[in-house]
């Protein structure tokens, strides 16, 4: 597993340079995926416990695309993905879901997306999430963001909202909370805002930080899972924490918010059920 150490240091120069090649390898995977997008693929189970997570051949082979171009140009750092684990490097750490969102992709819908981000031992300092039938690129470094669609390119940015009660909440879906107090905190904060929309897995932080999400929260979420998405999201202005208000590079019960009001707001309303763990 990840585990943190010492902080890398990394120039802006060398930021630069790491950012166009993880946008240049998610792009490649992309493309690799969408000969499998809308086919008929075999699915398998990792799981055998009565739960469900699914994997299929272009996870695999986007993950190996990307293994290989990253160990290609950057040998010395260390690769942990989604379906092939963690290779220890020199405390650089290329951190990757290769398709995030396979039962989307498998049901043939849009909301999936090629993660790709850049532990430094303490932070993902950049990250990259390539939606590939769509031609998208939502990208950043942690103070800027930017979106990308074939020649477009403009910055992204959260939106104000005047309150929790005014916020639109996203989530992947409420089956993903642990019985108990986890769904009876998301239950108290989904009261709390103005509507909910349900499922989007990466693609609900990207419109976040786009501007047309507020909040976003989410549990059980690994590393690989959210990494590349806290740079974007801080880049375009927002906040994002695990539902305790700690650090979220290793995952878990997540809470995203563009507006830094509705982040403190939706921060109250878990305290104020009770939660404490949130690793689940």
């Amino acid at each position: 597993m990840l585990d943190y150490s010492e902080a890398v240091v990394v120039s802006d120069e060398e930021s630069r340079s790491f950012l166009d090649f993880a946008v240049e390898i998610a792009g490649k995977a992309g493309v690799a995926t969408l000969a499998f997008f809308r086919q008929s693929i075999q699915v398998e189970n990792k799981l055998a416990d009565g739960r469900y997570d699914p994997v299929t051949e272009a996870d695999r082979g986007a993950e190996r695309i990307i293994r290989d171009a990253i160990a290609t140009r950057f040998p010395e750092h260390g690769i942990y993905g989604e379906e092939y684990g963690i290779e220890k490097g020199n405390g650089l750490t290329w951190v990757i879901d290769p398709i995030d969102g396979t039962r989307a992709f498998m049901t043939g819908m849009l909301h999936w997306g090629v993660l790709v981000a850049l532990f430094d031992g303490q932070e993902p300092i950049i990250g990259v999430m390539h939606q590939p039938f769509t031609n998208e690129t939502f990208y950043g470094d942690g103070k800027v963001a930017r979106y990308r669609q074939g020649e477009l390119t403009r910055e992204l940015r959260v939106r104000h909202c005047g309150g929790l009660d005014a916020a639109v909440l996203a989530s992947t879906g409420p089956q993903f909370f642990a019985p108990g107090e986890q769904r009876e905190a998301f239950d108290r904060l989904r009261d709390a805002v103005l509507f909910t929309r349900f499922g989007g897995d990466c693609y609900l932080y990207a419109m976040l930080a786009m501007g047309y999400v507020d909040v976003a929260a989410e549990a059980g979420l690994n590393a690989y899972d959210i990494q590349a998405l806290i740079p974007i999201i801080r880049g375009a202005g927002g906040s994002v924490t695990t539902w305790t208000g700690d650090d979220p590079a290793m995952g878990g019960a997540i809470l995203a918010a563009g507006d830094p009001l509705v982040h403190a707001q939706a921060l109250d309303v878990l305290a104020s059920a009770g939660v404490q763990d949130t690793s689940l």
